[in-house]
C-alpha cells in the first residue's frame, strides 16, 4: 500500500486525523473518537513518516524541532502534518482537510455569520479547542467573500490548509516558515499590500493580537483564531494578553471595532453516525461594546441571552435547540455545556419535567 492508498482509505472512513507513532498501534479519530487503523511495523511507520518530509525538514526534525507542514494528493486532497519526536522516537499527526470547501450553508451557519462575512471593516474571531471545525468555518467564510466581493484577500497560515481558487476577490496565500518568518512580520507586511480583508491564521501573542486589533481599527475586515471556548473568556484572553498599562487602551479598541465572536465545539449526533458544530455567537452590538468598554465581561452571557434578535446565542442556548430537535442525545448536550445546573434545568423543562 502506498502513502496515498494509506491515506485515501482514511478517508473512506471519514477520519479526521491519523496518528502515526514508531512504537505504537497506527490509529485514526473518526467522529472524534480515536479507533485502530491497520498494523504497520515500526519500520514502515518510521520509513513513512520520513518520506513526507523533505531534506531541509528532515534536518530541522534531527537538530530538534517539530515540523508543522501541509501536503497535497495528486487528487487534490489536502492534509495538515505535524512531526515530532516522543520517547526518542518519531510520531506525527495528520488532520485531513476538506477536498473542498464548503459554503457556509453546506456547515449549517446560521444566518448572522454570512452578515459577519458581509462587514467591510472590524475583527471577527472565530475560537475553539483544537480540532473544533474552526479552519472549516474560516474557509467557508473566506470563500464567501471570493465569490461576492471584488476585494484584495491576505492569509496569513502556519501551514496554509486549504488552496482558494480566485473568483471576484484576488487572494495571496502567506505560509509561516516558508513565505514570511512570523504571523506579526506578515501583518505588517499586510498593512502595506493594500488589503481589504486579513485572515490572520492563530493569533498567539500580544504582538499579533496587537498588529491584528490596529488592522481592524485601521479599516480592514480582520479574521483571527484563538483557542478559547466562550465569547466572554475569548475577551478576556485578549485584554489578559496585552500588558497592564496598555489593557484600558485595548479595551476601548476592542469595544470600537470588534464584529462578533463566533466559538465553537464539534459534539457527537445522537446517531453515532457524525458531529455538529454547537456555537456560541456574539456580536457587536452596542450593549456588548459597553460591556466590554466598561470591563463588566461578566454580564456578556446574559445580555448574549436577551439577544437572539441580533443572532447571539450562548452555548447551552444552541446545545438546548439541538437536544429538543433529537440531533444531540441529553447526556452529550450536559457532558458540553458550559453550565450544567442550567442546562439541566433546560432540558427538563422542555421535557415537561
Amino acid at each position: 500500500m502506498t502513502f496515498e492508498d494509506f491515506i485515501m482509505e482514511a478517508r473512506s472512513l471519514n477520519a479526521s486525523d491519523i496518528h502515526l507513532t514508531v512504537g505504537a498501534p497506527t490509529v485514526v479519530r473518526v467522529n472524534g473518537e480515536l479507533q485502530p487503523f491497520g498494523a504497520l511495523s515500526d519500520m514502515v511507520v518510521n520509513r513513512t513518516i520520513l518520506s513526507i518530509l523533505s531534506a531541509d525538514q528532515e534536518k530541522r526534525l534531527t537538530e530538534g524541532h517539530d515540523i508543522d507542514f501541509s501536503f497535497e494528493l495528486k487528487n487534490g486532497a489536502r492534509q495538515r502534518v505535524n512531526v515530532f519526536r516522543q520517547s526518542g522516537r518519531l510520531a506525527c499527526s495528520i488532520r485531513l482537510l476538506n477536498d473542498v470547501i464548503p459554503t457556509l450553508s453546506d456547515i449549517n451557519m446560521p444566518p448572522v455569520v454570512t452578515e459577519l462575512a458581509q462587514k467591510k471593516r472590524g475583527l471577527i474571531l472565530v475560537t475553539g479547542p483544537t480540532g473544533s471545525g474552526k479552519s472549516t468555518t474560516l474557509a467557508a467564510t473566506i470563500d464567501h467573500i471570493n465569490k461576492h466581493r471584488a476585494c484584495h484577500v491576505i492569509t496569513i497560515e502556519d501551514p496554509i490548509e486549504y488552496r482558494y481558487t480566485p473568483d471576484k476577490a484576488t487572494i495571496h496565500q502567506r505560509e509561516i516558515g516558508r513565505d514570511i518568518d512570523t504571523f506579526a512580520n506578515a501583518l505588517r507586511s499586510a498593512l502595506r499590500e493594500d488589503p481589504d480583508v486579513i485572515l490572520v491564521g492563530e493569533m498567539r501573542d500580544y504582538e499579533t493580537i496587537s498588529l491584528a486589533m490596529t488592522a481592524a481599527e485601521t479599516g480592514h475586515l480582520v479574521f483571527g483564531t484563538l483557542h478559547t471556548t466562550s465569547a466572554a473568556q475569548t475577551i478576556d484572553r485578549i485584554i489578559d494578553s496585552c500588558p497592564t498599562s496598555f489593557q484600558e487602551q485595548a479595551r476601548a479598541q476592542l469595544s470600537n471595532m470588534l464584529q462578533g465572536v463566533i466559538a465553537q465545539t464539534l459534539v457527537p449526533t445522537a446517531d453515532g453516525k457524525g458531529r455538529v458544530a454547537a456555537l456560541e455567537i456574539m456580536t457587536g452590538t452596542d450593549a456588548i461594546r459597553n460591556l466590554i468598554r466598561t470591563n463588566k465581561i461578566a454580564q456578556i452571557d446574559s445580555t448574549m441571552q436577551q439577544s437572539g434578535r441580533y443572532g447571539m446565542c450562548t452555548l447551552n442556548d444552541n446545545l438546548a435547540k439541538y437536544y429538543k430537535k433529537g440531533i444531540i442525545s441529553y447526556e452529550t448536550a450536559i457532558d458540553f455545556c458550559s453550565d450544567k445546573t442550567e442546562m439541566e434545568k433546560s432540558l427538563n423543562a422542555s421535557a415537561g419535567f
